[in-house]
């Protein structure tokens, strides 16, 4: 197939993803939200509320990450780092870890995270939302049954309701670095992040 043949037919599907986006955000608008329980989490000057965290927004981008030991969600977190301020300008965003206070800290300076972070520590949080479940399975339990995704959170009044979440995982829509490599002529499909690539 030509170069021009090819584009003409990617375009095409790119084109069916718009379309299906534009199907998805419809049904979002059309969502009946969750209430949340005001949860007391570990934050890096002591306990907080959930209420808390949205500071002066009225919405709150809470990001499920599996912590230190999963690369994958440190090279997610890296991208929202770079992208830090446009998301603050819009909305609250903090990334949550089942880490404890100090590891976050030191990890967040080893790789320059400006964004604030909670831990899971002591809370229910991430069961209550689906970021955590109890398993038999060899592999779950080895995770701590973490899961990693984000969830749309929005204080109304004394309430807390979520309007959205998701998982995160490969070649999802929320890491760039996916869809560039897809682009690069015979990149390896089964790619995994490193902390480091010295």
């Amino acid at each position: 197939m030509t170069y021009a043949d090819t584009m003409a037919a990617l375009n095409a599907k790119r084109a069916q993803i718009t379309a299906l986006q534009r199907e998805m955000r419809s049904l979002q608008a059309g969502v009946e939200p969750q209430i949340v329980e005001d949860h007391l989490v570990a934050g890096w000057d002591g306990p907080v509320r959930l209420s808390t965290l949205f500071g002066d927004k009225r919405d709150l981008i809470l990001i499920h990450n599996m912590g230190t030991g999963c690369p994958s969600c440190t090279m997610w977190a890296d991208g929202f780092n770079g992208v830090y301020d446009h998301l603050a300008s819009r909305a609250a965003f903090v990334v949550a870890s089942p880490n404890t206070i100090e590891a976050q800290k030191a990890f967040a300076a080893s790789r320059g995270w400006r964004f604030p972070m909670i831990s899971y520590q002591g809370s229910r949080l991430a069961e209550e939302l689906g970021y955590r479940h109890r398993s038999d399975d060899a592999f779950d339990q080895m995770l701590g049954g973490w899961n990693p995704g984000v969830s749309i959170l929005r204080r109304d009044g004394e309430r807390i309701l979520r309007f959205s979440d998701t998982d995160f995982g490969p070649f999802d829509g929320f890491c760039v670095v996916y869809h560039l490599f897809d682009l690069v002529p015979g990149a390896n499909p089964d790619w995994e992040p490193s902390y480091s690539y010295a």
